[in-house]
């Protein structure tokens, strides 16, 4: 927008802006209105003030993905080859998921809909339930976004902040489209077990209209103030435990438990998947760190039993910059973990 126009001229290049882009209509019309009552009163001392908060709702508006979508990969053969890239193990919650995702298949192909049964994933920190849900957007060719519910306090977090409040701003719903800009993106409801007592009962309130596919299709954030059609959002949800979880939220939920991960396991998981990322984000080449097989079962238990993946992850981060830094240092050119040091190496 010019900025050295006078306010009547920014009220007329934004009526333009408005009327160009394709809104439902009677969204149009509620714009057009408050731009002829911001003309009406744009002699007052406020008016900039006001001005100003309408340009960033108009903007947020426009931002919205009323009509952009990217198209489905239909395709389960390709999202067990994703499955079983991403994810060493689990093959009964794979299962699962392949017969979910089967589902939402057919309901798309034969019904032009898009609604399956909403996942929720349970299972203790670090057993891969974030990154099984993006496995589940990657497989549909979906863009995806997490929601933190984690110490959630507010359900205006989710619903947002009307523009009347001195802090207004759209929900993590609305932000979320926004970002992905698409309106089928798949969303994580992230920790819905951990969100705080004193807004546990209203934040369960909107997580319900959010899970049901008869109310999901007018969501009305309070910033935004026009229903947005949710129903085409594929919404995957985790949880450590549901004792939290109210029932109304649980009903509406398919509950995936999510098993802990053996010794074995997590070695396996280790060599083939961790330890080559984490060298590559360290900056190690292969041959720069060599860890033997035969100190594996110290670095997957350094401190006893762990269920998660979580602190392997930050044990291994931890072995990579100690090499790196010997070798910055210049102290050696390659550093290989056997027996003899590998205590040296442990993050305590």
């Amino acid at each position: 927008m010019n900025s050295t126009l006078p306010l009547g001229g920014k009220l007329e290049e934004l009526e333009k802006k408005i009327k160009v882009a394709n809104l439902p209509n009677d969204l149009l019309e509620k714009l057009e209105e408050e731009i002829s009552v911001l003309k009406a009163s744009q002699i007052g001392s406020g008016s900039f003030i006001n001005f100003e908060n309408f340009l960033n709702y108009v903007n947020c508006i426009l931002s919205l993905p009323f009509h952009s979508e990217t198209k489905d990969i239909l395709d389960l053969n390709m999202a067990k080859t994703i499955l079983d890239k991403n994810h060493y193990g689990l093959e009964n919650v794979k299962n699962i998921i392949l017969e979910y995702l089967s589902t939402l298949i057919l309901t798309i192909k034969n019904q032009n809909i898009s609604r399956s049964p909403i996942i929720c994933l349970v299972g203790l920190v670090g057993t891969g339930k974030t990154t099984l849900a993006q496995s589940i957007a990657e497989s549909l060719g979906r863009k995806f976004e997490r929601i933190p519910l984690g110490g959630m306090g507010d359900a205006s977090d989710l619903r947002g902040k009307s523009r009347a409040s001195i802090d207004s701003e759209p929900g993590l719903i609305i932000k979320s489209l926004i970002n992905a800009q698409s309106k089928n993106c798949v969303i994580l409801l992230d920790e819905l077990d951990r969100v705080t007592d004193s807004g546990r009962k209203d934040i369960m309130g909107v997580l319900v209209e959010l899970l049901d596919a008869e109310q999901n299709n007018s969501f009305l954030d309070h910033y935004v103030d026009y229903p947005f059609d949710l129903s085409r959002v594929l919404f995957v949800a985790t949880a450590n435990n549901t004792t939290n979880i109210a029932t109304a939220v649980l009903d509406r939920l398919q509950i995936v438990q999510m098993p802990s991960y053996t010794d074995e396991e997590k070695t396996v998981i280790a060599k083939k998947y961790l330890l080559p990322k984490i060298m590559t984000q360290a900056g190690l080449v292969n041959n720069q760190l060599t860890i033997d097989d035969a100190v594996w079962p110290i670095v997957v238990r350094p401190l006893g039993f762990d269920s998660g993946m979580r602190s392997l992850e930050r044990t291994i981060e931890g072995i990579c910059r100690k090499a790196a830094r010997l070798i910055v240092e210049g102290k050696v050119q390659s550093v290989t973990i056997a027996e003899q040091n590998v205590k040296e190496f442990l993050t305590t």
